[in-house]
């Protein structure tokens, strides 16, 4: 028997950071955001043998342990071994050695949530594996205790939730890891149309998240008004485009990513740089009304609202950049696991 998971990486339209602590623990967070054709999966393959065998088949890394309670966390792979090192302390040993083999169809640092959705298809296929009774909210906060505390990551908690719901969810965050996910149902003419109008471009760059993430929750936890403020303005603003995607105002949605991508700058040294801001101000001279930088900023992918047919000249402003262009659809559904 052989056990498989996925999860959809996502794209975060609106109110991004504000799922950070402290600020969403003071303050309330929201987040707007949807989940795309681009994958993290796992796949186990129980071993006769008693060794953990871990692949990164992305990476082309390999590392092979000695089956036991707790797993070496040393910088290499350490979020398959984290995910193992909880399941077995919170659900008892593996049934058996295993193979473990990971892809991921974005590179870390892209800023569309690839290292959280790798834990949560990681979770999925040993809830598969060990008939384990987890719920999506079980999941999702499973995900970001390894992740978050138990690896102390610096990051936010909208990524763990896209990825195990799947959709689009305007998402709540508050103090005590409470997290409530809001379905939205969007008619699919808007979504075909944002989809349609939607250009995600990868610049070539990856960044260290952690240390960006770090910086804005010290501008929180120093009392930094103007950083404060920018994430008020980056809330109201999921507010702004939950409303406009469920009214069907799809050519709202350019501005409304403009407005957000100029607080986000404010919020932390870092997020936005020279070279970035000019492939920004490129794509709104070409035809473009509002784009952001996904994740957390300073490199990754960037998107861009491109009404009418503006697309193919924002495109074609962009090839000089030397970055590529991604191909990506909505997706409804999150995280799934079956065996064969």
């Amino acid at each position: 028997m052989i056990y498989r998971s996925k999860a959809p990486l996502r794209i975060g339209l609106a109110g991004g950071g504000t799922d950070v602590s402290p600020y969403c623990d003071l303050y309330g967070g929201a987040i707007l955001n949807a989940t795309i054709s681009l994958y993290a999966s796992a796949t186990i393959e129980p071993l006769p043998v008693p060794q953990v065998i871990i692949e990164a088949l992305d990476r082309n890394e390999e590392v092979v342990y000695n089956l036991a309670e707790k797993l070496p966390i040393d910088g290499t792979l350490d979020l398959a071994a984290g995910v193992y090192n909880h399941i077995v302390a919170r659900y008892g040993p593996a049934p058996s050695g295993f193979r473990l083999s990971t892809l991921v169809d974005a590179p870390a640092g892209s800023g569309l949530g690839s290292s959280s959705t790798l834990v949560v298809a990681i979770i999925g296929v040993f809830a598969e594996w060990m008939n384990l009774p987890l719920g999506e909210y079980d999941i999702a906060q499973m995900a970001y205790d390894v992740e978050r505390v138990e690896l102390a990551m610096a990051g936010g908690k909208q990524d763990q939730y896209a990825a195990t719901f799947g959709g689009v969810n305007f998402m709540e965050f508050y103090k005590d890891n409470k997290v409530i996910v809001n379905p939205l149902r969007i008619k699919p003419e808007y979504l075909y149309e944002l989809e349609n109008n939607l250009l995600l471009y990868f610049t070539a760059t990856s960044r260290l998240s952690s240390t960006i993430i770090e910086a804005q929750s010290k501008n929180v936890t120093d009392k930094n008004k103007e950083s404060i403020d920018a994430m008020h303005q980056l809330k109201e603003q999921a507010q702004m485009m939950k409303e406009a995607m469920l009214k069907g105002n799809i050519h709202d949605i350019g501005r409304i990513l403009d407005y957000g991508f100029r607080f986000k700058k404010q919020m932390a040294k870092g997020i936005s740089n020279d070279s970035l801001d000019e492939v920004y101000e490129a794509a709104l001279k070409a035809g473009a009304t509002g784009g952001k930088i996904s994740g957390a900023g300073g490199g990754g992918f960037m998107m861009f609202y491109c009404p009418a047919n503006t697309r193919y000249e924002v495109k074609k402003a962009l090839t000089a950049f030397g970055g590529s262009i991604s191909p990506f659809q909505f997706t409804e559904r999150g995280m799934v696991s079956w065996r064969i």
